[in-house]
């Protein structure tokens, strides 16, 4: 069974705090300049927090343990969490885009602006530091959730560079309608963000089979620990958030007995999550003579 670590809820429930913090200094800027791009970098740190609570929400069902209903667990969970912060993504640079267009008509300089860089790069240092310990915490504990938590404040933190570029230049050319044209600029790199979290989480939803080195290196140990069988056939995997998911056959003489066979299988199953930690595997031992068919892998 897969075992869940704290640290992945506890940096969930830490998200929604930083989030509400970031939003807050964010809208900020935005009232002590009146800059629409601000404003545009402060509607997307809304969209952040909405996104933070749903992955909090969405790793603690991922965590409950299998029941009558879901007997291999809760793990995809995750997954449409991360489609729905794929969408709140493209919700966010949707909002940006109309206010950039209601400035175009009527651009101004900002007020303040000096105040409102300062405390905007500051949200933005602490988004940038934030999205990566979630990215990088997220890739070893196999939680698409977080993942696409800590790639859904990246694309904040790529908003904030822009509007940050665009405000100095609109300060030092006098171009204030540069101001709005960078908030769309930005808009669209948000819409590309959004669009590849979509796109990854949906693949996994389709059962995603494990990487193409791991699969490799499955066969590999598969092979190095059958000893006794006399082939491996049909070797199928999936991944599922933090859970993997192994099946294959074993072929053993037919004159060997299921306490052999059991033993082989106790082997292969201690040496593929000692590679795949926690990882669910089903192996069907079949006689010889039966036909084999699908993927294969000799011993």
């Amino acid at each position: 069974m897969t075992e869940f670590d704290p640290a992945v809820k506890r940096l969930a429930t830490w998200s929604i705090a930083v989030a509400i913090g970031v939003m807050g200094l964010k809208l900020v800027a935005w009232y002590v300049t009146g800059s629409v791009a601000l404003l545009s970098d402060g509607l997307e740190s809304t969209v952040n927090v909405i996104a933070a609570v749903i992955a909090l929400a969405a790793i603690t069902y991922a965590q409950r343990p299998a029941d009558a209903d879901h007997q291999f667990g809760h793990h995809k969970a995750e997954y449409f969490s991360a489609v729905l912060e794929g969408v709140l993504i493209v919700v966010a640079a949707l909002l940006i885009v109309q206010q950039a267009v209601g400035a175009l008509a009527n651009p101004a300089l900002p007020a303040a602006p000096g105040l409102g860089l300062a405390i905007n790069l500051f949200a933005s240092a602490i988004n940038g530091v934030w999205a990566y310990l979630l990215i990088r915490v997220g890739r070893q504990k196999r939680s698409p959730a977080l993942v696409a938590d800590g790639h859904h404040i990246f694309s904040d933190v790529v908003t904030s560079i822009g509007v940050f570029i665009g405000l100095v230049l609109a300060l030092v050319t006098g171009y204030a309608i540069l101001d709005p044209l960078l908030a769309i600029a930005v808009a669209i790199n948000i819409l590309w963000q959004g669009w590849k979290v979509i796109s990854t989480s949906v693949n996994a939803l389709m059962d995603r089979a494990v990487e193409p080195a791991d699969e490799v290196r499955i066969k590999e140990i598969i092979a190095a620990n059958a000893e006794g069988s006399i082939d491996v056939h049909d070797l199928r995997t999936r991944v599922a958030g933090p859970a993997t998911f192994i099946d294959f056959h074993l072929v053993v003489p037919k004159t060997m007995s299921v306490g052999a066979a059991h033993e082989i299988c106790d082997r292969l199953e201690d040496a593929i999550r000692d590679f795949v930690p926690g990882a669910s595997i089903a192996i069907h031992v079949e006689p010889q003579g039966e036909k084999a068919h699908g993927i294969r892998v000799r011993i």
